[in-house]
C-alpha cells in the first residue's frame, strides 16, 4: 500500500461504520474501538444479531452460486463491506474462474484495504462510491473496465437498502434496473421488524444513538417484494434469511432479515 494513500482524507476511526461493525461480527480484524463498541451494543439489543449476520453470509454464498449456475459470470456487490473470508469474489471464482467481481462501498477503509488485498487479482476490483449515487457507480472506470452491461450480471445489495429512504430506494433500484441486461439477477437482504418488532426497535435505537450514525429503516416483506419490480422472484421468493433455500433451514423462529433474489425480465 502506498503511504500516500493512508489514511484516506475522509477516513474516521472515531465513528462506527456498518462495514466495520459487520467485519467485527464476522471475526475480522479491520475494525476499530467505535465499531466494536457499536457491535456489542447492537448484540445487547438483539442477542441473535451475530447469528443473523452469519445467516446473511450463508445467503450470499447460496445466491452467488445460484447466479453462477444460471450463467452469470460478473457481479457488482454494492455496500459490500470489507472483502474478508468467504466473500463474493472467492465464492464466484470457486464456482467459475472466469467470474469478475466489483465491490462498491462508501467506506474509504474498504477501498484502501480491498485494493491492497486484491492488488494481484485482475478479476476483482474495489471502488469507493455511494449507493445513493447510482450514476457514479455505473460510470466509474473500475466498474466499466470489468463489467459488460450488455450481458447478465449479479447485482448484490445485501444489508444496504435499509439505509435508504423509500424515495431513494425506489429511485436507485429503477436506475440500476434500467442498466442491467435481461437475465441479470438482483439479490437483496434487508432489515425487518416483522418477526420481532420490539427487538428491532431496540436495534434501530442503538444504531442511531451516535452522531453521524447511519439511519436504518426496517421494512415489511411486502415492501421488500416491491423492490423486485421488473424481476421475477425465484423460489422461495422473499424469505427469512436463514430459510431462503433448503440448505439454510434452521435457526430460531425469530429473524431480522428478509432475503430474496429475482431475475431481470
Amino acid at each position: 500500500m502506498d503511504d500516500a494513500e493512508w489514511p484516506p482524507h475522509d477516513f474516521r476511526t472515531d465513528v462506527s461504520h456498518p462495514a466495520r461493525v459487520y467485519d467485527y461480527w464476522l471475526g475480522g480484524k479491520d475494525n476499530y474501538a467505535a465499531d466494536r463498541e457499536m457491535g456489542e451494543k447492537l448484540i445487547e439489543a438483539i442477542p441473535g444479531a451475530v447469528g443473523s449476520v452469519r445467516a446473511n453470509r450463508a445467503f450470499l454464498k447460496q445466491a452467488v452460486r445460484f447466479a453462477v449456475g444460471s450463467g452469470v459470470k460478473q457481479f457488482i456487490d454494492i455496500g459490500s463491506g470489507l472483502p474478508t473470508a468467504e466473500n463474493t469474489h472467492e465464492i464466484a471464482l470457486d464456482a467459475d474462474p472466469e467470474c469478475r467481481v466489483v465491490y462498491v462501498d462508501n467506506d474509504p477503509l474498504v477501498r484502501v484495504h480491498g485494493q491492497a488485498l486484491l492488488a494481484r487479482t485482475g478479476s476483482t476490483v474495489v471502488v469507493q462510491a455511494d449507493l445513493r449515487q447510482p450514476e457514479e457507480i455505473l460510470a466509474h472506470p473500475g466498474v466499466t473496465g470489468l463489467i459488460d452491461f450488455d450481458r447478465p450480471l449479479g447485482l448484490l445489495l445485501l444489508g444496504v437498502m435499509h439505509f435508504l429512504s423509500d424515495d431513494e430506494a425506489h429511485a436507485v433500484l429503477e436506475r440500476l434496473r434500467r442498466a442491467v441486461a435481461p437475465g441479470s439477477i438482483l439479490v437483496i437482504s434487508h432489515l425487518t421488524a416483522d418477526s420481532d418488532p420490539e427487538g428491532m426497535g431496540r436495534f434501530v435505537d442503538v444504531l442511531t444513538s451516535t452522531p453521524d450514525a447511519a439511519v436504518a429503516i426496517p421494512r415489511t416483506r411486502d415492501q421488500i417484494e416491491r423492490f423486485f419490480v421488473g424481476f421475477e422472484l425465484v423460489d422461495p421468493g422473499v424469505a427469512a434469511v436463514h430459510r431462503w433455500r433448503p440448505q439454510l433451514n434452521g435457526g430460531t423462529d425469530q429473524f431480522w432479515l428478509w432475503a430474496g433474489a429475482g431475475i431481470a425480465q
